[in-house]
């Protein structure tokens, strides 16, 4: 039984003595001067792959997890109602520049028309000229009674018939000139009626191009939301999409030493699953506001309560370098450098400074 107990005993103190050298340990890697850390898990930022129009899904041409370059091809909505509507407005625009030509024939015999109008009235004012004058003179007889009754009523009749015609070929003349306008206004609406059409035309065609899905960046498909077949309202979502060259980690840090972080400080980040691999990377965001802050805030201890989030990004060209290796949700630890002449300790050395240590 003494030994038994002896046993007991012995196990308990070297369990006590593990569980003492291994906080020893963490509490020597945690307590780092001059350094900051917190828990977090890895991020990216995430694109929602949407329709633009609301129709018919045809066809997804990506699964979860493909990897995408930036204008690759990632679904398509259904065409039908949009074919028929390009083919209307290209057949408005066909019997637009059918109009304008017609419209400009017309023009050519207005103009014709007028032409011929204005020497008409060019041709009654040279006679209805000769018989004012010739009648002006038959006055002038009349009174010295140089002429008869019957010449003088005659030159007066010859004069206010040419007097009629010249005013009609004048009122035919301005009436060639309106017809004129009105023709070369059909010209202008004609015109007026292609540019519509041509815009009509750029907006279905836009609406057709928009109809292909194409991936705005370089990234993974995390989901597929929806499959073909369904149909969709505008702005319905289809794909999400993972911008791989966007990652980092938020972590939160308290008010007292949050309020040392600096934006563009250096940073690493340990991941679980690679605990011997820091990754490099530099403070681009610390929150403004508070979290978990409490109710009131009356005392020291609760003002240390206050907690600002923090987020480390790693560089979009190391991203590129391992790509295929790049996921999101990875739990690890993010450090940050406070004090910037601190020196960073071996377990968060990159390799290539461990080697020129060497």
């Amino acid at each position: 039984m003494k030994k038994v107990i002896i046993v007991m005993l012995i196990l308990c103190a070297a369990a006590l003595a593990f569980y003492g050298i291994r906080s020893y340990r963490e509490n020597a890697i945690y307590n780092q001067p001059g350094f900051a850390h917190g828990n977090g898990r890895l991020e990216a930022t995430e694109v929602a792959i949407a329709s633009k129009l609301s129709g018919r899904l045809d066809a997804v041409y990506v699964k979860e997890g493909d990897y995408v370059k930036k204008g690759d091809k990632l679904a398509q909505m259904q065409l039908n109602v949009l074919t028929a509507e390009l083919a209307q407005a290209k057949a408005k625009y066909s019997q637009a520049v059918a109009q304008k030509a017609q419209s400009k024939a017309q023009v050519g015999v207005k103009q014709s028309e007028l032409v011929a109008a204005e020497a008409t009235m060019k041709q009654k004012f040279s006679s209805f000229d000769g018989a004012k004058k010739r009648f002006e003179r038959a006055k002038e007889l009349k009174k010295k009674n140089a002429m008869s009754i019957q010449m003088y009523e005659n030159d007066e009749t010859h004069f206010l018939t040419t007097q009629a015609d010249y005013t009609a070929a004048a009122a035919n003349v301005q009436e060639a000139k309106a017809a004129l306008q009105a023709a070369e206004a059909e010209v202008l609406a004609a015109e007026a009626n292609i540019q519509s059409a041509k815009a009509q035309i750029s907006r279905v065609q836009a609406d057709i191009d928009d109809s292909l899905l194409v991936s705005p960046l370089e990234g993974r498909i995390q989901y597929r939301i929806a499959e073909p077949g369904e149909v969709l309202n505008a702005g319905g979502r289809v794909l999400n999409l993972v911008d791989l060259t966007d990652v980092y980690m938020t972590f939160f840090l308290p008010e007292g030493i949050a309020g040392k972080v600096k934006i563009g400080a250096e940073a690493r980040i340990v991941l679980d699953a690679i605990p011997d691999t820091p990754i490099p990377a530099t403070i681009s965001f610390v929150s403004s506001v508070a979290q978990f802050t409490p109710k009131t805030v009356e005392t020291k201890i609760e003002r240390q309560k206050l907690m600002f989030r923090v987020k480390a990004k790693i560089a979009p060209e190391l991203l590129k370098q391992y790509i295929d290796y790049v996921k999101t949700g990875l739990p690890g630890e993010a450090w940050v450098k406070i004090n910037p002449d601190a020196q960073w300790p071996d377990f968060l050395k990159l390799k290539r400074e461990r080697k020129s240590e060497k």
